[in-house]
């Protein structure tokens, strides 16, 4: 691995942990702090996901035209300002205002971040996108685990801490990141080396697989929104809802070996692993929708955890192999939005859900959507094969 690529996975530890120290918290926030109904928290979540979608699809584009270094920093310095006013005013309208600037700011860089992570490491191929989820994850285990137990004495410490990190981040990037932008355009995917294959084709076969993508993230931000509001509920304390997320990054870091073994030995394609992942998301809910207590709530997180383990990491590596050269970055930037529309709706379409049918009605319907994207991810290949008589579509896994 690249001294340069180390550089990207501790920017990238330190970008989620100032990010989660606030994301798993907002709905709680909403609804506890400023008085709202779920549905209005759901709105304000849109909100911030929405503008989030905007900085993924100009991020992308922006990587490909000015390269990742100048990307991450305007990213950085605009999630960086919209840090600081929300530590100055967090009273209802101002939260608003500055929770949809930082999406936008964040929005920038994740694309930024993934497609250097491709660049920087052209041969680590599927590995270089798994140590990105890593470092993705073991922040969230670290900014989860302190965010819990800071806002339990304060929210105020919550918005200060979130500012510092990113003051961090933004000075690693701008000494540690010069230099990793690489040639823009001259990555050579795996599907590149065969008979290159329509434009069209790759691109139909991205949005079709981001549609399942999109569905499962649906389901999955259920857990910072409807889920978290419901375990305060049900008598589940914030430190212990907080823990749930201290373990599932935990876990992503302590058993990736385990799953990685596991993916080499009977998901042998990036759509094997993202039918089993997503198999593994139902049983997990099904779990949730049973649970009354904090046991039943762990166990259903860590069988999520499983899940995530192996779909998250594998949407960004089919994107990167499908990439036509010179627009690494815009696939991210499709990739990277699909996860952000996700987590715009689900919010919504959960809280709608539950203020009117409860709970109940709103594990069935993700029950549905995590099946039609099953669906959608057996069928995404076919325009693929139909181009150019491709019998697989991803390498096999490393």
């Amino acid at each position: 691995m690249p001294r340069s690529f180390w550089i990207l996975i501790i920017g990238m530890i330190i970008n989620v942990t100032a990010s989660s120290f606030l994301w798993p918290l907002n709905t709680i926030f909403i609804h506890d702090q400023l008085g709202k109904s779920l549905s209005v928290a759901g709105l304000v979540l849109m909100a911030n996901a929405l503008a989030s979608v905007i900085g993924n699809l100009i991020g992308g584009s922006l990587f490909d035209k000015i390269g990742g270094y100048k990307t991450s920093l305007a990213g950085i310095v605009i999630t960086l300002v919209s840090s600081l006013g929300l530590t100055v005013n967090h009273e209802w309208i101002p939260y608003i205002v500055f929770l949809t600037l930082s999406g936008f700011g964040t929005g920038i860089v994740f694309p930024a971040i993934f497609a250097m992570a491709g660049t920087s490491w052209k041969e680590g191929g599927r590995k270089a996108f798994n140590a990105i989820y890593v470092a993705q994850n073991l922040g969230v285990a670290i900014g989860s685990a302190l965010g819990g137990v800071i806002a339990s004495i304060s929210f105020e410490y919550i918005f200060a801490a979130n500012t510092g990190l990113y003051l961090l981040f933004m000075l690693l990037a701008f000494f540690g990141f010069k230099g990793m932008d690489g040639e823009t355009g001259s990555q050579t995917s795996i599907l590149n080396e065969q008979r290159p294959l329509k434009n069209s084709a790759k691109l139909n076969a991205l949005f079709i697989l981001c549609i399942g993508y999109f569905l499962c993230w649906i389901g999955y931000v259920q857990w910072q929104s409807t889920i978290a509001a419901y375990t305060q509920e049900i008598g589940i304390s914030l430190k212990q809802y907080s823990l749930l997320w201290t373990i599932n990054g935990a876990l992503i870091v302590l058993a990736q070996p385990i799953v990685t073994a596991a993916i080499k030995w009977f998901a042998k394609t990036l759509k094997v692993q993202l039918i089993v992942g997503m198999l593994i998301f139902i049983v997990s809910f099904s779990v949730a929708a049973n649970a009354n207590g904090f046991a039943g709530f762990l166990t259903a997180m860590v069988i999520l955890t499983i899940g995530e383990m192996f779909v998250w990491p594998a949407v960004p590596a089919a994107a990167n192999e499908l990439a036509v050269k010179g627009k690494e970055g815009f696939y991210q930037g499709v990739v990277n939005s699909t996860a952000t529309a996700g987590r715009m709706i689900g919010p919504l379409l959960g809280g709608f859900l539950v203020d009117i049918h409860g709970m109940d009605m709103m594990f069935s319907v993700l029950s549905v959507l995590f099946v039609v994207a099953i669906m959608t991810t057996i069928l995404f290949d076919r325009s693929l094969r139909r181009s150019n008589d491709e019998n697989r579509i991803i390498s096999q896994a490393k």
